[in-house]
Parts: C-alpha cells; structure tokens; sequence
C-alpha cells in the first residue's frame, strides 16, 4: 500500500492511497474460508462447497468490504502519523473509470485542511467589561416589593398609585372576553395609566393594545390571545374594573427578617439593604460575565482572520447529514454555521496556546458545587458527602451532561484568561444601565 499528498494549496490537500492485491488477499481468502465452514446450500454438506461457488457468490461484496475497511484504517492512520488538521471529513473524488474487477485499486480524497493563524488576546479592544451595582433605587425599589408581597390585602373604593386592578378585556369583533389582573407598573403607556387611575368597580375604561406593554407576551396573557395575533396588534379593548386591590405594606421588623432570612440573620434595616445588596451583586456579576464572554468572543471573530476551505465545506455538508442536500442548500447551511466555525479554530487555538485543560478531578469539584448549590436551594444546607458523591457520580454517568458539565467549566476557565488578557474598558454602572447596554448589543 501507498499513500501520498498533494497539497493543492494551504487549505485543500488531495490524499492518494493505491491499494495492490498483497494489501488485502489474505483476508479475503480468510473471510471467505470462514463463509465456506458455514455455508449453508442446496446440494451440498456444510463446509463442502466448492471455493469457485463461494467466490462467485460473495467474493465481489467480501472485496468491496475488506478493501473499504482497510482504506478508513490506513487513511485514519495517515492522518495522525503526519499530524493533519483536517477539518470536516475526508471526501472521496468519484471516477468514472474506477473498475471492481482490477487487482490493484487506486482512491482519492480531498482533504479541507484548517488553517494556521494567531489569537491575540492582548489587541486593543472595545470591549467593555461591566462592574453592575445595586443603587438605592433599586434597593428601595426591592424593599417597596418585599413589604408589598408580605403586606395585607385590602380592598379600595377607587382606584390609585400602586394599586392592582381585576377587570374584562373585551373586544367583541376579535372575540376577546378575558378576565385578568393588572399591576399598573406593568403598563408602559402613560396614557392607559391616567385613563385608570381614579376610576371605580364597575367603570368601564377604553385602553389601545399598541405599546401597552413592553412585551407583547405579556399582552397576550391579559387578552387570552394567541402568539400569532398578538403580534402588531393594534386595536382598542375595553377594560370593566370589578376589583381594586391595594395593599398595606409589612412592617420592616424582625418577624418580616426573620421570615426572609431565617433567625437573627439580618437585625436592621441597613443590614436588610446590605443583604439585598449582596444578593443582588452576585446574580449581576454572573450576567456581566457572560456579557463578557460573549463580547470577547464576538470581538475575537471580528479581529481574528484567517480563511477558511469554503468551497470543500460545502461539498461535505452536501454529503454529511442522512440525506444528501442540494448546492444551494449546503452554501446557505455554511453561510449560517460560518460564524461558529471560526470560533470553534479560535477557541481550541486559545486552549491549546494556553495549555487550557479540564481534569476529571476539576470536573467532579465543580458538579459537586453544583450539586450542593441546588440542594441548599430546597433547604439541605448540610448534606453528607456521602449523599453529594452519590448523586455526582450518576451524574457523571451521563454522558450528555458530562459534555454539558465540561463545557461550563472550559467557558470559566476561558472566562478567567479573557479577564487577566483581554484589554477591556471597566465601567461601573446600575442594573438599569446595564439592561440598556444587553439591549443596544441585541438591537445592532
């Protein structure tokens, strides 16, 4: 046998592998002496039939499989022994003249070769990596809601700041007759606002549906309507008020503290706040690292350039999935897969510049935390290690959250580098700030 490589360019090769009658006799001699032991035909005693009847009856489908097998060996080990980089799989080029009934056989495969390039982590960047606080208003804000949601219920004559309002929805041409409860923060419309404040059970306000909300699933509850409709819905409804709710907000004593956090925990109201405060900070610090992450990767695919084997990628997701795709098809299904792919080269070029690896005992450290945050979450503060190394250990049987588990553990470990590496701009801002910057990014 014989392979050689003719590299086309820097991202195409053509592998050429000549497989003579040595390479592959002896196992096909053995593979049909086997089926001539086992035979099983009319007229003859098993293990009596004539060689020439086997051969002319399974050699040619022996043939094709002892050969196809040991091309998919010597091509995999090919491709290690030289250390290629191959990306997709290797394509075999169709002949017309390619012949079943010569001795030696001769196959070609293309090759998509990934390219060489350099991650500069330490490039001038725009990217900004925001420090998220929790300002009084938003303190203020949360304990407003917390005495609200530990307050009394009481039913009010009219309707006023702050209040809840049971009504209808209806409008009788889409069919709508909905029963519901508004929080007048909910509204965005500073009209329908005023339209309700003040009015009585029983009062009937006219209200339109466009900008009601900031979301129009929320729209869609309220109305009892369905997903399709509810989009560019621009209609005015009716509004029958059969209920004002307000509410006396909860004293902030130790009985409330005590309830939200357990005993003596927080004592104050300054320790109520710093608390909140803590809580809050924590979750927003997780949401600005994954803005993080994300901004960096964004900016790494931008920067980093390199070409890729486009028009050999096409061809094989041509060729890759259950069922063949037309051209067309495969060039679309790359352009939208594009974009991942480079990261993909980006992020195991980082790995490998960085020496970025995943032990199973970092592994098994991490699924532990894990564990033992979601079980603190139903009240097991204290479980046994026994009971945490049970549940890791079928965890880790899984192979599906494994890979899941893995991946969250390399997207820190990149975090932490993008961090230490990565010149980006740090800006302290309140959550509302930062809200407004996830919106910007998702807007352009």
């Amino acid at each position: 046998m014989n392979i050689t490589r003719n590299n086309v360019d820097a991202l195409n090769a053509v592998v050429t592998v000549e497989v003579n009658k040595s390479d592959y006799a002896d196992k096909v001699q053995e593979v049909l002496t086997n089926y001539r032991k086992n035979a099983s035909i009319p007229g003859f005693r098993k293990g009596a039939v004539p060689m020439t009847l086997i051969q002319k009856q399974y050699g040619k489908a022996v043939l094709l499989d002892e050969v196809n097998k040991l091309l998919q060996e010597s091509l995999n080990n090919y491709l290690v022994e030289e250390k290629l980089d191959i990306l997709g799989n290797p394509l075999p080029k169709v002949t017309e003249d390619f012949n079943w009934d010569t001795e030696d056989f001769k196959f070609e495969f293309e090759l998509g070769l990934a390219p060489e390039f350099s991650v500069d982590l330490g490039a001038k960047t725009s990217v900004v990596k925001y420090n998220v606080v929790a300002d009084d208003t938003m303190l203020n804000g949360q304990i407003a809601r917390i005495q609200k949601q530990y307050g009394k219920v009481i039913a009010k004559d009219k309707v006023e700041e702050g209040n809840e309002v049971a009504g209808i929805f209806a409008n009788e041409e889409r069919g709508i007759n909905n029963r519901t409860t508004l929080d007048l923060e909910d509204l965005v419309d500073k009209k329908a606002v005023k339209a309700i404040l003040g009015k009585k059970v029983g009062d009937v306000v006219t209200l339109k549906t466009k900008g009601l909300f900031n979301d129009d699933h929320k729209l869609m509850d309220v109305l009892n309507i369905g997903h399709d409709d509810v989009h560019g819905l621009d209609i005015e409804v009716t509004f029958t008020i059969d209920e004002v709710i307000g509410y006396e907000p909860a004293t902030l004593d130790q009985e409330l503290f005590d309830r939200l956090f357990g005993p003596k925990a927080v004592t104050s109201v300054d320790e109520l706040k710093a608390k909140i405060k803590e809580d809050a900070e924590r979750q927003f610090a997780q949401q600005a690292d994954q803005k993080f992450l994300n901004d960096v990767t964004e900016f790494l695919v931008e920067s980093t350039k390199f070409d890729l084997p486009a028009e050999f990628l096409k061809k094989w997701i041509q060729t890759t999935g259950e069922n063949p795709i037309s051209a067309e098809e495969a060039a679309t299904e790359y352009e939208r897969s594009e974009k991942g792919l480079r990261y993909q080269l980006i992020e195991s070029k980082i790995m490998k510049d960085n020496n970025l690896q995943i032990t199973f005992d970092e592994l098994k450290d991490y699924t532990s935390g894990l564990i033992k945050q979601q079980m603190a979450q139903f009240g097991q503060m204290d479980p046994s290690d026994e009971d945490v190394q049970g549940i890791v250990a079928r965890v880790m049987s899984n192979q599906d959250e494994v890979r899941r588990l893995s991946e969250q553990v390399m997207n820190q470990k990149m975090l932490d580098l993008f961090k230490t590496n990565v010149k980006a701009k740090t800006k302290e801002v309140n959550y509302e700030d930062f809200v407004k910057a996830m919106y910007g990014e998702l807007k352009h």
